[in-house]
């Protein structure tokens, strides 16, 4: 058993069935791997990895504490064999499970919740799949949805106390070349947000997250808007108006594709129930306003233009050389090109109508 306190979320317990062996490091990045500066402690991130892989074993903390844990199961799966490895995370202690009356953390009450869970599950994906679906193509409607729930993640990330740690806070910066996001100290994220993929890419992306809400609208739509709402608040939007592009550099630029999902959630949800979420949607014409007048002012510094500059929608896979001088950058003659900065002006000037029609005096 794993006991995670924290001191605002409080006590917790993470039960591993078959009591397997605990490992414990500190989440510290390995600065002497990464930079060659000497690590704080001996016990970082990677500490796991060079315990099971290279066999060192003064890579865990032998007092079993830390900051980061780990079950290690050593389990053989043969072809074509399942097997499940039941975990349980928890307030209840080792104690309160006894005066419960309950057989430990994995008695008859877990397989009663698992497969209440299970029947609830289906009876939801049930309603939800278009009855046009095939019994194939509604499992990879459920499979693709669940992915999407699953990759929620808790996202912590104080960028002012970051860069002070870093020797670049406001009021000592120490540092004639500043860190990444160094304009942005005004951000505290400690919420839950859809990620690309918590495994691998476990940050956000302004528009991969706008994308994410269109398919989240299905199965959870309040989470959807929350979502949206979440990028324009005043710890993630910027004084200036811009939204935060992604963690390595929030100062980047994302396609302007926020204002048509906020009015695809509206939409949405009017033709679900009748009538939109109005005051949800005047919030985001409020902070869009903020968002397009930096787009104006900011992107287009020549005064030649709508938006200048912008974002190559491939995910850094190049159609022509990047590090070319921008006279020589063309697109291939057979390609096409889909601006999304001009789908800004006509999705934002939805906006308006709609709430004037449900708040005439507006």
């Amino acid at each position: 058993m794993i006991e995670a306190n924290h001191a605002e979320l409080g006590v917790y317990y993470l039960y591993g069935e078959a009591a397997p062996p605990l490992l414990f490091t500190e989440n510290e990045t390995n600065t002497e791997r990464i930079s060659g500066i000497s690590n704080a402690t001996p016990y970082v991130k990677d500490g796991f990895h060079n315990y099971l892989i290279h066999g060192q074993t003064g890579a865990v903390h032998p007092n079993l504490t830390g900051t980061k844990a780990a079950a290690h199961y050593q389990i053989t799966v043969g072809a074509g064999e399942t097997r499940t490895v039941r975990l349980r995370l928890t307030a209840h202690s080792p104690a309160n499970l006894k005066s419960y009356g309950r057989s430990g953390a994995f008695g008859k009450h877990f397989a009663d919740i698992m497969q209440q869970r299970q029947a609830e599950a289906d009876e939801f994906y049930n309603y939800i799949t278009p009855n046009a679906l095939s019994q194939d193509a509604g499992l990879v409607l459920r499979q693709a949805m669940a992915g999407m729930l699953w990759t929620k993640q808790f996202y912590y990330y104080d960028v002012d106390r970051w860069l002070d740690e870093r020797g670049a806070g406001r009021l000592n910066s120490r540092q004639r070349y500043l860190p990444r996001n160094s304009q942005w100290y005004h951000m505290v994220n400690a919420d839950i947000i859809s990620m690309p993929d918590k495994w691998e890419y476990p940050w956000y992306a302004a528009w991969d997250l706008a994308f994410h809400t269109i398919a989240l609208l299905m199965v959870d739509p309040d989470f959807a808007k929350q979502q949206l709402d979440l990028m324009l608040r005043e710890t993630y939007l910027h004084p200036n108006g811009q939204i935060p592009a992604y963690e390595w550099n929030f100062s980047d630029v994302n396609p302007p594709v926020h204002a048509w999902a906020t009015i695809f959630a509206y939409n949405v949800e009017e033709m679900l129930y009748g009538q939109g979420d109005v005051e949800f949607l005047k919030h985001a014409f409020q902070k869009l306003l903020l968002n397009f007048t930096w787009w104006v002012n900011r992107k287009d510094p020549s005064g030649r233009n709508v938006f200048e500059g912008g974002f190559l929608g491939l995910d850094n896979i190049g159609v022509f050389d990047r590090s070319a001088p921008a006279a020589h950058r063309r697109l291939p003659g057979t390609g096409r090109r889909h601006c999304l900065d001009g789908l800004f002006c006509p999705e934002y000037v939805e906006y308006r109508p709609r709430i004037g029609r449900a708040r005439p005096g507006l």
